[in-house]
């Protein structure tokens, strides 16, 4: 079981990084956790997330800016061990309107093929 700090026990990608639902996980250290989309929108397509709750990128503070920042560095970690070597797509949705279905922070890590002019 991974360690989550501010466990929101009704939250989806909490309890995925506590192990208490089964993931495809692609890397995972102290701070963070990134695992296979089950509903891919590229062929390669990653989600990463904090093992602190935060809510979104709304929720984003002075505090937890250096996690924000770390994350960065393992999505560029996790695009090279894919091969993404052509380009490759970050996304995070914030709210229900910017299309965020899990309230959790999290970081889509799109790539695999052309995604010129798509948002995804």
């Amino acid at each position: 079981m991974s360690n989550v700090q501010n466990y929101d026990p009704d939250c989806l990608f909490c309890k995925i990084v506590r192990g208490d639902i089964p993931s495809d996980k692609v890397y995972e250290d102290e701070l963070c956790y990134a695992f296979r989309d089950i509903d891919p929108q590229a062929p390669t397509h990653i989600l990463v997330v904090p093992k602190t709750h935060i809510a979104s990128c709304g929720a984003v503070t002075a505090e937890n800016a250096g996690l924000v920042g770390y994350i960065f560095t393992v999505i560029a970690q996790i695009a090279a061990a894919e091969g993404l070597d052509k380009g490759w797509r970050v996304v995070s949705n914030v709210g229900p309107d910017g299309g965020q279905s899990v309230p959790h922070l999290h970081f889509h890590i799109l790539g695999g093929r052309c995604l010129s002019g798509q948002m995804g």
